[in-house]
């Protein structure tokens, strides 16, 4: 591994702050902490080696900036060392929590245990210290915050028809997402990850299907933080249909109650749709939600991977400040229901969804939102030699 040279090289779409993977040749019992040396410069980045799927070493850094056109080149070193108080770490409090701290401040916490009805990241930092999603009902009784929809819960993942099972609300007769277990824990210098293993189950226990989650931060500066929210349903009890309903979102984020549309924040998607009328039920790249949260402007953008089923997804995003990537109510977004958008999985099938949460400074055009997408689905060309 040491000693191969890498170009990265800006094609069509410059980029900043953003990570950056590829596969590394495999060093047998060399268990050094890897790290790339800029060429040009000295410099040093301190990278970090996960073995993916295919069993095959991926080494991750990010890319600070990189022009249109520019070619930036490393070479892979042995004396690169992370200070030690830099990167993402998980923090098991031991209580149906595991908290990310990105270089010493806690940026969010996955909560997955005691009596939760299903897990959710809370609380979300963002820019300034300023917390991007609705503190309700995890926090109650703060001046001036709603307190409607208890299950909007942060950052979630739910559907409320799944085998007829509602698996959205928190009402009576609801379903549940039980954790069963991580598969895994991984903090470092440049990301910090959970997987985990949960079982959807319907108000009486029955297991419906099982849901493998990875939820990844990097470090990155909080002017804008990155999630990589990854979920895979299994159809383990037989097959699965996620029925045509707007009660869901695959990625769902309610955002800080300063930030809702009818309060003097902005809904914005990738085709330029605004508010609630121009992009609810609308199929979008990536949609955006921002607004001030004391005196600060702030944002949180979900972006929708490629791969992703019905992509570009329908969005089930309102002005009270819910956003959901949910590609199954086409019903409900054409207003006919003779419109079926529900999806089977047959047993034994997996269906798999990849999304990237975007937290910034500022509204989506200073974020520079668009070009930020380019850099999750077309990023920097890397060779390895």
């Amino acid at each position: 591994m040491f000693g191969k040279h890498i170009r990265v090289t800006a094609a069509g779409h410059g980029c900043e702050n953003i990570p950056i993977s590829t596969q590394v040749p495999s060093d047998r019992g060399d268990e050094a902490a890897p790290g790339l040396m800029e060429t040009k410069t000295g410099r040093q980045v301190p990278g970090q080696v996960m073995v993916d799927s295919s069993g095959n070493p991926r080494l991750t850094w990010i890319v600070d900036e990189l022009r249109v056109g520019q070619t930036r080149e490393y070479e892979l070193s042995r004396k690169v060392q992370a200070p030690a108080s830099s990167g993402v770490e998980l923090v098991d409090l031991g209580d149906g929590r595991v908290q990310f701290h990105i270089n010493g401040e806690l940026f969010t916490a996955y909560h997955y245990g005691g009596d939760i009805v299903r897990p959710f990241l809370y609380p979300v930092v963002g820019p300034g210290g300023k917390g991007v999603t609705r503190d309700y009902p995890m926090v109650n009784d703060i001046p001036g915050e709603t307190s409607d929809h208890p299950h909007h819960r942060s950052i979630w993942v739910a559907h409320g028809d799944v085998n007829g099972a509602d698996d959205w609300s928190e009402g009576e007769g609801h379903a549940y997402i039980k954790h069963a277990e991580f598969l895994e824990k991984s903090s470092g210098p440049v990301f910090g990850r959970v997987k985990m293993l949960n079982d959807w189950v319907d108000d009486q226990g029955r297991k419906l299907l099982e849901e493998e989650r990875t939820v990844t931060v990097y470090n990155v500066p909080d002017s804008g933080r990155i999630i990589d929210l990854d979920v895979v349903f299994h159809a383990t009890e037989g097959n699965v249909k996620f029925g045509d309903t707007k009660e869901g979102g695959i990625a769902s984020v309610r955002v800080a109650t300063t930030m809702d549309g009818d309060k003097g924040g902005l809904i914005i998607n990738s085709y330029g749709g605004v508010t609630e009328a121009e992009t609810w039920g609308k199929r979008a790249q990536w949609c955006d939600y921002s607004g001030p949260v004391e005196g600060r402007t702030v944002g949180i953008t979900i972006f929708d991977h490629p791969s992703n089923f019905r992509h570009p997804t329908y969005w089930h995003v309102r002005d009270y400040g819910l956003m959901t990537a949910n590609p199954f109510a086409l019903s409900a977004y054409k207003n006919d229901p003779g419109i079926d958008g529900s999806r089977v999985v047959k047993s034994g099938e997996r269906f798999a969804f990849s999304y990237r949460i975007f937290i910034h400074d500022g509204d989506a055009q200073e974020a520079d939102v668009a070009e930020k997408y380019h850099g999750y689905i077309n990023p920097p060309v890397v060779a390895v030699e």
